[in-house]
């Protein structure tokens, strides 16, 4: 058995959105969602169990972590020695290919090649399936990042069934454009703003009832390849879920001028005969779901309002995979 294990993960954004848990502990969702994962942003993740060592250790981007972000990664790791039956202490070292200026959370491509990386290191041979209700119980979106293409997660009915399953590998000219407002903390998180729209507000149980007929209309589309469809029911939910704040006690909302300024450039760019649509996630930052063949197009428009390294323009990306050598080569582990 190996012990030592290198997973690549990419991130994904959310079509139909995850907003709101029925379960704070195991990361249950209170509805399914469906989300498309990014090439162009991913997290690759060195795990290795020894004996040897007395605790664990963390590494971000080559810096170690101190105690509250290690103990984070510790608990998660306790669900793998767990199913192991071992007490083996672990060094786990990330590095995230998720641009800084980007402003984008990468706690799915990272819990999710974290997953990855511990399940094979310990040789427990998970199958993509009851792996990705382990990386829910990191980050509940990372439980999507095991698959590529556009991936729904079953919001299920207990921890063990609560899991992502593939649903079509978007290969058929989707793609998506990022527009990074700005990267600053925000000032309600999302776990705070979520668990405040869920109690507080009075549109939430329309939100959860309208997520479920989002979800089974965007299948619908995937299915018929309706990319026109799949974009307006991708902006139509995401606009919906930011709805649910503005009715919260207090309101709070995501969104910046620049937010807007983006919106308003896709709807400009729709009249003139360009389909592309809007999502938005908990923060001010714009992706704008396009053609792959008019991304460029896109971003061009966009470049009149921000700069480009505000601007990123990614395909559909793949599910977890182990790294080759090559790849492990480019990076100074910390052996």
């Amino acid at each position: 058995m190996s012990n030592q294990a290198y997973v690549r993960a990419h991130t994904n954004i959310a079509l139909i959105k995850y907003w709101g848990k029925r379960d704070e502990i195991d990361f249950l969702p209170m509805n399914s969602s469906l989300s498309m994962t990014l090439d162009k942003l991913y997290t690759d993740t060195m795990v290795v169990f020894d004996d040897s060592f007395a605790q664990d250790s963390f590494y971000l981007n080559g810096e170690k972590q101190g105690e509250k972000e290690t103990k984070k990664i510790s608990k998660f790791l306790d669900l793998f020695r767990e199913e192991k039956k071992t007490a083996m202490r672990a060094r786990v070292e990330s590095i995230n290919h998720v641009p800084t200026a980007a402003g984008l959370a990468s706690s799915a491509s990272a819990f999710a090649a974290l997953a990855g990386a511990a399940n094979l290191a310990l040789g427990l041979d998970l199958d993509p399936q009851p792996l990705s209700t382990f990386a829910r119980r990191g980050s509940g979106s990372a439980t999507r990042s095991i698959y590529g293409g556009f991936v729904e997660w079953d919001m299920g009915t207990c921890s063990d069934d609560s899991f992502a399953v593939p649903v079509d590998d978007a290969s058929w000219d989707i793609g998506m454009v990022i527009v990074a407002v700005n990267q600053k903390a925000k000032e309600v998180s999302s776990r705070i703003g979520m668990k405040r729209t869920v109690e507080t507000s009075p549109f939430y149980p329309a939100w959860v009832e309208s997520a479920k007929k989002d979800i089974q209309d965007i299948k619908a589309a995937i299915a018929a390849k309706d990319f026109i469809r799949l974009g307006e029911i991708t902006e139509a939910n995401g606009m919906k879920m930011h709805g649910t704040m503005l009715g919260a006690e207090p309101p709070f909302s995501y969104w910046e001028p620049d937010s807007i300024v983006a919106i308003k450039t896709a709807q400009t760019l729709r009249k003139q005969g360009i389909p592309c649509y809007v999502t938005m996630d908990a923060g001010p930052n714009v992706k704008v779901l396009c053609r792959l063949s008019q991304a460029e197009t896109i971003k061009q428009a966009l470049l009149e309002h921000f700069t480009e390294d505000k601007l990123i323009i990614t395909k559909p990306g793949k599910g977890i995979r182990e790294l080759t050598a090559a790849e492990r080569a480019v990076y100074n582990w910390n052996d």
